[in-house]
Parts: C-alpha cells; sequence; structure tokens
C-alpha cells in the first residue's frame, strides 16, 4: 500500500474538523453554550426594548450553590500500589502527586473546567509536560599568561521548569469525531489554539518552511478595524491584532498526532507517535450525560425556559406597578382656580374651597382602578418552586430560610434527597480528579529528567523534604479521591465530629490500646483548626531500663557447711485479724485495739527501713 503524503493528510484532517464544525452548527451547540453563558452572567434579553425589563439571575445563584459544593477545597488523592513491592513507592507517589495539586495551580485550573461543565454540560481538562530551558550569562575567571586574572563571561543553560502541568480548555477549542457517542469510541481529537502571527514564526520547534508560510487566520474583535462579528472578525492591519489558528490534532486509530495551521499544505510539526502512554492528553468532566449524544447537559439548559418566564412575569409585576396610580373625577365647575390647586396638591390637611351647592359625593369622587387578581402575584414563587424542582437545589442549600416550619427529621430528609444530586456529581469530580492524577505521574515517569523536592510530611515549623526523581515513581498505581474532601467542610459540624470521636473512644483509654498523645492532637487538629497541635502536647517521659535481677545465693556442696549466713528476712505479715510474728507473742497494749489494716501499714513502713512504733521492734 502506497505510503500517504503528508499533504493528503492535511486535507484529509481538515475534512474531519469541517464534519465536526457542522455538526455543532447543525445541532447548535455552540449556540446553546453561549447562551448558557449569557444567562450566567446575566444577559438575557437579546434586544434591547425601550420599556424597564427586570432580570432576577435564579441561574447565577444555582450555579454558585452546586460549584463550591463539590470542588471548593483541595482534594485529598490517595495512591495505592498493585503489585506489595512497589507500596513504598506508592506512599511517596501520594504525596508528590498531592504537592503537585496544591502548587502547580492544578486546583485552579480544575474548578475553571468544573464551572464549564455546570454551565455548558461538559468542561476539558488537558494534561501535558513542561520542560523549559534559559540560557543565563555568568561571568568565570581566565587565568592569562602573565598571571594576571580576567573574567569572561559565558552562557549556560538552566532548567526552569522540569514538571507536568494542568490546564483548561474552553468547550469552543476542543473539536471531536462527530460521530462518536462517547469518548470510547472516540476516532480523533483537535484542539485549537490561537497565537499570534509573529509568535508562529520565530517558534523554533514548528517546521522552518511551513511557519514562514503561515498566513493569518484570526484577528482581534477589538482591534483599530472595529469588529465585524463574534466569529470572524474584520481584518487588522496591526501584527497585534492578527493571529493564527493553529490545530493540534490526534489520530487516535492511528496513534499519531501532528499539528497544522489554517492555509498551507505542510505541517508545522509532521505525523509523530502520541507520545504519551495513556493516549491524547484531554479529560472531560460530563454533566448529566444524554443517551446515543456525546455531549452532556448542563445545569441551566433545563431551567432556561423557567428563567425566561420568571423575568417575564417580574417585568410584568414591575410594570403592573408603575401604571397603577390613583385618580380622582371631579366637577370643574364645582371648583374654582383656589380649589382645583389645593385639590392637586399634595400636602396634608389642606382645605378645598367648594363653590358648587351640589353635595360633595357628586363633585368628585375616584376613578375606579382594574386590580390583578392576587393570583399573579403568587406566580414568582411557583416559578422559584419549578427552579429548585428541577435543578435539584433545595432552599436549605440556598441559604434561605422556608416559609413552613419543619421539624429536624423532615429537614434532615429533605437534605438527603437534594444530597443524592449532589454526591452523583460528586463521584463525577472526583474520578475525574482521579484521572487527572493518574495522568501527571504517568507523564513524570516518562519525561522527568532531573531531581525535585516536595514536602512528603510534617506541618507548621516542622516540614519534612525529599529529593526525588522518576525512579521515586516507577510502579504501577491505582487512583482515588477521598470521598467528601473537596466539599466545603462545616466548622461546627466539624468539631462536633472530633468530640464524638473523643467520647467514643473514652472506654478503650484504660485498656492502654488507645494513644492518647495522638488523640489529643487530631482533636486539636482537625476538630478546632489548629495547624500544629502536636506543639500542645507534652512528649511522655522515657521508659525506665528494668533493674537488673538480685543475685541468688549460691548453695555449697552437700555435705559442707554454709560459707555465709544469708541476711534475715524481715518477719511476715500475719493473716488479717491475727497478731504479727515474731513480737513476743503479742502485741503492746496501746497498739493491741488498732485496726488490722493500720497495724499492716505500719509493718510495712518498719519493712521498708523507717524506725517502728516503741513497742513494735521485731524480736530476734
Amino acid at each position: 500500500m502506497a505510503r500517504t503524503s503528508n499533504q493528503e493528510l492535511i486535507t484529509r484532517y481538515r475534512k474531519k474538523i469541517d464534519q465536526s464544525r457542522r455538526w455543532r452548527e447543525e445541532q447548535k451547540y455552540d449556540d446553546l453554550w453561549r447562551r448558557m453563558i449569557d444567562m450566567y452572567r446575566g444577559k438575557h434579553y437579546v434586544k434591547s426594548s425601550e420599556t424597564d425589563q427586570l432580570l432576577v439571575n435564579i441561574a447565577f445563584a444555582t450555579i454558585n450553590v452546586i460549584a463550591p459544593g463539590v470542588s471548593v477545597n483541595y482534594p485529598k488523592i490517595t495512591v495505592n500500589a498493585r503489585k506489595s513491592e512497589q507500596a513504598p513507592n506508592a506512599i511517596v507517589t501520594e504525596a508528590i502527586v498531592n504537592y503537585w495539586w496544591r502548587h502547580y495551580e492544578c486546583q485552579r485550573e480544575f474548578r475553571r473546567a468544573v464551572k464549564d461543565t455546570l454551565i455548558c454540560g461538559h468542561g476539558w481538562v488537558k494534561t501535558g509536560y513542561r520542560f523549559v530551558e534559559k540560557d543565563v550569562e555568568h561571568e568565570v575567571a581566565d587565568e592569562l599568561v602573565d598571571s594576571s586574572p580576567q573574567s569572561i563571561s559565558e552562557s549556560a543553560q538552566i532548567i526552569t521548569e522540569d514538571r507536568p502541568f494542568v490546564e483548561r480548555i474552553s468547550p469552543f477549542d476542543v473539536f471531536v469525531d462527530s460521530d462518536c457517542t462517547s469518548m470510547s469510541d472516540m476516532r480523533w481529537i483537535a484542539q485549537r489554539i490561537r497565537r499570534p502571527l509573529s509568535d508562529v514564526k520565530k517558534d523554533k520547534r514548528y517546521n522552518s518552511v511551513a511557519r514562514n508560510d503561515a498566513q493569518p487566520s484570526y484577528y482581534s474583535r477589538y482591534g483599530l478595524d472595529g469588529p465585524r462579528g463574534r466569529d470572524r472578525p474584520r481584518p487588522s492591519a496591526e501584527p497585534e491584532d492578527t493571529y493564527v489558528e493553529i490545530w493540534e490534532y490526534y489520530d487516535i486509530d492511528a496513534g499519531k498526532m501532528s499539528v497544522f495551521c489554517d492555509g498551507g499544505d505542510k505541517f508545522l510539526v509532521n505525523p509523530t507517535d502520541i507520545p504519551f502512554s495513556f493516549g491524547h492528553p484531554f479529560v472531560m468532566i460530563p454533566n448529566y450525560e444524554v443517551p446515543d449524544y456525546f455531549y452532556p447537559m448542563g445545569e441551566l439548559e433545563a431551567i432556561e425556559p423557567l428563567q425566561m418566564e420568571l423575568n417575564q412575569t417580574r417585568t410584568q409585576m414591575m410594570n403592573h406597578r408603575k401604571r397603577f396610580s390613583r385618580k380622582w373625577l371631579y366637577k370643574e365647575s364645582a371648583f374654582d382656580a383656589d380649589g382645583r390647586s389645593a385639590l392637586e396638591s399634595d400636602e396634608d390637611n389642606v382645605m378645598v374651597p367648594v363653590i358648587s351647592e351640589e353635595s360633595i359625593n357628586s363633585v368628585v369622587g375616584p376613578m375606579p382602578a382594574v386590580i390583578s387578581p392576587p393570583e399573579f402575584y403568587n406566580q414568582s414563587e411557583l416559578i422559584s418552586g419549578d427552579i429548585d424542582r428541577v435543578s435539584g437545589v433545595s432552599e436549605y442549600q440556598r441559604g434561605s430560610l422556608p416559609e413552613i416550619r419543619r421539624t429536624a427529621t423532615e429537614a434532615g430528609i429533605i437534605q438527603d434527597a437534594a444530597n443524592a444530586r449532589s454526591s452523583d456529581k460528586l463521584a463525577l469530580i472526583e474520578r475525574s480528579i482521579a484521572e487527572v492524577a493518574r495522568r501527571l505521574v504517568a507523564l513524570a515517569q516518562e519525561f522527568m529528567t532531573g531531581e525535585a523536592a516536595v514536602r512528603v510530611a510534617g506541618t507548621g515549623a516542622r516540614q519534612v523534604w525529599l529529593n526525588f526523581d522518576r525512579d521515586y515513581l516507577q510502579g504501577e498505581f491505582d487512583f482515588e479521591v477521598e470521598g467528601g474532601s473537596t466539599q466545603p467542610v462545616n466548622e461546627t459540624v466539624r468539631r462536633q465530629q472530633a468530640v464524638q470521636v473523643v467520647d467514643a473512644m473514652a472506654p478503650f483509654v484504660n485498656t492502654g490500646i488507645i494513644d492518647m498523645a495522638k488523640l489529643a492532637g487530631y482533636l486539636l487538629t482537625y476538630g478546632f483548626g489548629i495547624k500544629d497541635g502536636a506543639s500542645f502536647i507534652v512528649p511522655p517521659p522515657p521508659p525506665q531500663p528494668p533493674a537488673p535481677p538480685a543475685p541468688q545465693p549460691q548453695m555449697p556442696p552437700q555435705g559442707m557447711p554454709p560459707q555465709a549466713m544469708p541476711p534475715q528476712m524481715p518477719p511476715q505479715m500475719p493473716p488479717q485479724g491475727m497478731p504479727p510474728q515474731g513480737m513476743g507473742g503479742g502485741l503492746p497494749p496501746q497498739l493491741a485495739s488498732l485496726p488490722p489494716e493500720v497495724l499492716m501499714q505500719l509493718m510495712q513502713q518498719m519493712q521498708g527501713g523507717q524506725q517502728a512504733p516503741p513497742g513494735m521492734q521485731p524480736q530476734m
């Protein structure tokens, strides 16, 4: 079979991208995503109107109730080895991936993708490896022939970045196979990247002929020539407003990746094997999946009609209040100029002269007004209730008090029902985080070149740092996210849980199986948020070494007299109620009436070497 030329490959790839673009235009996906974003930002009305238009942005409130509930905190990623001999590497890998997530802005990029997921229905996260070298000039001493040192400048390369990265990709910039229904049956995926034309021509990573032939295909919407449209702005002659649309194309079936731009018949990066062990670098975070459709639904798509109806209802209520004004009908001949002025005055307790002799009721009266039914004003609450029912966000989650008083049991049942949907969404977020963490470690296993430092243990002033290379990360691991670690923590509930743990451990304190120092540190650190709770705990004294055993007297050989008499043993205490032995057959009269336990205590003091009371000296 003849080898396909690069020009034929570019033509094929561009046709695939055009098919995906037409698919999204026919299904109106791009328009839908833009409407959802505008709804979130409060741009609900497409056309301006001369009359007032009211907007109640429930969509904004809904997204900002759900998003903090699933991704507000840093996740606790756990790493488990698949083989027993790789368990030490799993411990180090877990500390490393959690450190990367905090310090390499992974959480910020992932939260942006979560916001895309809630608004548009899906979000994209891209993983990759960043290796950056920088030329630095430094002076070195040079010994000349006359032994007079002089300094000369030399350039050296310093590695400034050698690490994996995570970045959020806009849903508008990722194009997929138009015939796929999920990530598993997708045959190709491409990312659109807009770069200034001047940067493309100077980038030495690209093919020199292809980057010199690059032509502008996108212009700034706010350039000097003014905008022409949302997607295709008017061409501009300013170099700063000129961009090139670059396509990073991954052919999943062939296992190849390439880079090309609009126009031209040459690749900026020729087709090569996908360098990642896990395939293409994109991770999709879905929201509500729709059977047999690739793109899921977002939170706002289902409540869009209700949001528009709520806006119209509140606008009608506002216009009705503006039209309602009290008017009076009066007979003009019954009032002179002073009477009409007094009648039109807004001052209180004004006297209105009437020159007519007719009855007052016949010369002035209120004009009948059309009053809207009270049910009209209840429509707003009805629509808001429908929005809460469709979105699954309860009034408790929004932080408002219900109009109907409920018992704690009823409130708990309602909250548990609302948490069922939140738990499902939280599970999607946790699985996506675990997948991203797996790819970060795989990238470091494959591309890491030098050493790096990571804090693996210690809190507060006590920090333990470890220098590691990619050998520390070798192995096969399973990645999971500790359940609920990304959710916000209620301080009151957290303290109650910590106190409950301490109360539950109270019966086991005297058994010796509980480490009280660690239990107290847990209470201070987790329950009350003290970062270095262990500093409040006094360490226990070191254990004393056991006393050496007393030497045993050696028995002489049979038939030989003993060399020395053994030391005299102290007199033993008699049973309770019996007089001590060796006391001359009885006790002194002044001690005979003492209780037996007191006598036992006196004898113990005597055996310890203390002075015995008079009359209780042991007799030999």
